[in-house]
C-alpha cells in the first residue's frame, strides 16, 4: 500500500468513524426537569432513557416545579427540557417565550389534558345509560348512598386546603343538590378521598365525586365522567367557582389543563433528531392511568414505572422513534 493510499484510507476509516455517533454528538449532554408528580415524574425518565440509549445523549434529571423549571428555562436556558409541563399558570407569559425565541414548545404529551370533574363508577353508568350528567344523577340519591345516612346521596369533596375543595363547594350550591337530598361529604385527605372510591367499588355500589385524571386511581378503577351540562367559562371561574365564600355560584365545567413538553431554544435547534423526538410523542389519558396504577399497586419508582411502560407498551413508544433507536432501546431493557 503506498503512503498515499494509506493516508486515504485513514480518512476515510475517520470519516466513518465520525459519521456513526453524529447523533450523540448533536444530543451531547441533556437536563431535564422531573416534576413533582407521578405522571410528569414518568415521562422525564421515559424520555432519559430514550435519549440516552437510544440517541447517544448524556442526560441528567433534575428536581423541577412548575414555576421555578419554567422561570430557569426563560431565563438562564436551563434546563434543557421540561417533560411534561402544565402551562395554564404561565400561558400568557410561555407565548412571549416562544415567539421571542427563548422556549421551543414540543409534543402536547398528554393528549387528552389533565382534566376534573364530577364521576361515578364505570358499572352504574352502564347500568343506568340515562345518567350522563351530574344532574342527571342528583335525580338519583339512592344509588350513591351517603356511608354515614344511606337515605341521603353522597358528593365527595376534594382534601381539605386544595383549590379544588372550593370549586366543588361552589358547584354543589349551583346545583342546589342539598335540595336533591344529598349531602357534601368532606376528605380530610386525599387517602381518604381513595379510600371511598375503593369501598364503593369493593362493596359494588355507586359513588359520586371531584376527581382528576391522569392518576393511579382512574387506572385501578374504571370510572365515567359525567357532564355540566355547560362549558368552562373562565370568567365566572375567576368570579365566583373558584372562590371560598361566593354567595351565588352559577353552574360551569372544570378547565381542562393542558400538559405540552418545553425544550429550550439552544437545545432545540442543536438536537435535531431529538428534538423531533419531543414534538412527537404523547399518550392518552387512558394509557398513563394505567402505568400509575401499575406504580402504584406495586409502589415502584419513577424510572422503575418508565421501563415498565416501555417493556409493555411497545406498539405505542415504538412509533414515536426511527427503528434503529427503537431496536437500540429495546435492547437496553
Amino acid at each position: 500500500m503506498t503512503m498515499k493510499t494509506y493516508l486515504m484510507t485513514a480518512v476515510f476509516a475517520a470519516a466513518l468513524s465520525t459519521i456513526a455517533p453524529a447523533e450523540a454528538a448533536e444530543c451531547g449532554k441533556v437536563s431535564i426537569a422531573e416534576m413533582k408528580w407521578a405522571s410528569a415524574g414518568i415521562a422525564a425518565n421515559f424520555d432519559r432513557i430514550i435519549l440516552e440509549k437510544g440517541y447517544g445523549c448524556s442526560v441528567t434529571i433534575v428536581d423541577g416545579d412548575t414555576l421555578p423549571t419554567f422561570a430557569s428555562m426563560n431565563e438562564k436556558g436551563t434546563p434543557d427540557v421540561a417533560s411534561e409541563y402544565w402551562i395554564n399558570s404561565v400561558r400568557a407569559l410561555l407565548d412571549q417565550a416562544v415567539n421571542s425565541g427563548r422556549l421551543v414548545q414540543g409534543a402536547e404529551i398528554l393528549a387528552d389534558g389533565a382534566v376534573e370533574g364530577w364521576w361515578i363508577p364505570k358499572f352504574i353508568a352502564d347500568a343506568h345509560p340515562d345518567i350522563r350528567s351530574v344532574e342527571d344523577a342528583l335525580k338519583h340519591p339512592e344509588l350513591f348512598p351517603a356511608e354515614d345516612d344511606a337515605s341521603k346521596g353522597a358528593v365527595y369533596n376534594c382534601p381539605a386546603d386544595w383549590s379544588c375543595q372550593i370549586s366543588t363547594t361552589n358547584l354543589f350550591k349551583a346545583l342546589a343538590a342539598d335540595k336533591k337530598d344529598f349531602e357534601l361529604v368532606e376528605t380530610g385527605s386525599p387517602e381518604q378521598l381513595d379510600a371511598s372510591i375503593a369501598r364503593a367499588f369493593d362493596n359494588k355500589v355507586g359513588w359520586l365525586g371531584y376527581y382528576w385524571a391522569p392518576t393511579a386511581v382512574l387506572g385501578k378503577y374504571d370510572m365515567t365522567r359525567l357532564s355540566f351540562g355547560v362549558g368552562h367559562d373562565k370568567s365566572e371561574w375567576d368570579r365566583c367557582t373558584a372562590v371560598a365564600g361566593c354567595n351565588r355560584p352559577q353552574l360551569n365545567s372544570y378547565p381542562v389543563s393542558r400538559a405540552f413538553t418545553l425544550m429550550t431554544r439552544s437545545f432545540a435547534s442543536r438536537a435535531g433528531p431529538v428534538t423531533t423526538y419531543l414534538k412527537t410523542r404523547k399518550w392518552d389519558n387512558g394509557t398513563i392511568n394505567q402505568v400509575l396504577a401499575w406504580q402504584d399497586e406495586n409502589r415502584e419508582s419513577n424510572e422503575d414505572a418508565a421501563i415498565y411502560f416501555l417493556r409493555n407498551y411497545e406498539g405505542l413508544w415504538m412509533k414515536w422513534v426511527p427503528v434503529d433507536v427503537a431496536e437500540k432501546v429495546k435492547a437496553s431493557l
